[in-house]
């Protein structure tokens, strides 16, 4: 069977309502779903011949709209009850192979789709995660803040989508009669109906956090001008850095 990869993507497209007109502008936001066709490709024997690959997989000419509503993407609720439908499709596509007449040969096609193109809070919303001023502010792991910023460079990747949907029945039914913030502590943040399976990416706050540290520290030592001295003892390069 050929083997088609194909690539997810689901955005805020911000502020599309009319700007002309003699009333008040009624700030109207929307959401597209898109897909883009990353590879086709044919198994033979121990072979895999590549038919197509895209040679431009962030163009937006090559980035296909498959569901645009009229929706802020921060309503969970219009959000799931919009794709979910689509998603189950999806689901269904997984585990079935589609069979299309081509020149007078039957051909098969496995579709494999990767969950890749979904910035930060996308994320959050359909994975079911409190927004990004929660305390779990990263996407991958349990981290707090706090832990978060003592831990900038070592990262572990320990959520999934199975796990967030248990987590969530645990917050739905609440099965051990805790608190809230008990109840809180012990689903990491997870507080709506997961409905979308995303692939980990590094665009997380834990890793923004990280990296700006990082550069914070580079952009400390060349205000310092290191450069100049770069023989200087630990306590001078402490010094540029609280200054």
């Amino acid at each position: 069977p050929f083997t088609v990869v194909v690539k997810e993507s689901c955005d805020g497209m911000g502020d599309v309502s009319e700007k002309h007109g003699s009333g008040p502008a009624v700030p109207e936001k929307a959401v597209r779903f898109s897909f883009t066709i990353m590879r086709i490709s044919v198994a033979q024997g121990a072979r895999v011949a590549k038919v197509f690959e895209e040679a431009k997989p962030n163009s937006e000419l090559c980035c296909k709209p498959l569901c645009l509503m009229l929706a802020d993407e921060s309503d969970h609720e219009t959000l799931t009850a919009i794709l979910s439908p689509l998603i189950a499709e999806r689901e269904a596509m997984k585990s079935s192979e589609l069979r299309l007449d081509m020149g007078g040969i039957l051909r098969t096609f496995r579709f494999i789709f990767r969950g890749t193109g979904y910035d930060e809070k996308l994320v959050r919303e359909v994975e079911g995660l409190e927004a990004s001023g929660s305390v779990y502010i990263c996407t991958l792991c349990d981290a707090t803040r706090l832990e978060a910023s003592q831990n900038l460079v070592l990262h572990s990747i320990t959520r999934s989508h199975a796990e967030n949907l248990e987590r969530y029945e645990v917050w739905r039914s609440n099965p051990y009669h805790e608190s809230v913030e008990e109840l809180r502590d012990r689903v990491k943040g997870v507080s709506a109906k997961p409905f979308i399976e995303t692939v980990p990416s590094i665009d997380a706050l834990h890793c923004d956090i990280g990296n700006a540290a990082e550069f914070y520290k580079i952009f400390q030592l060349e205000i310092g001008e290191v450069y100049k001295h770069p023989g200087a003892s630990k306590e001078e390069r402490k010094r540029w850095q609280a200054t």
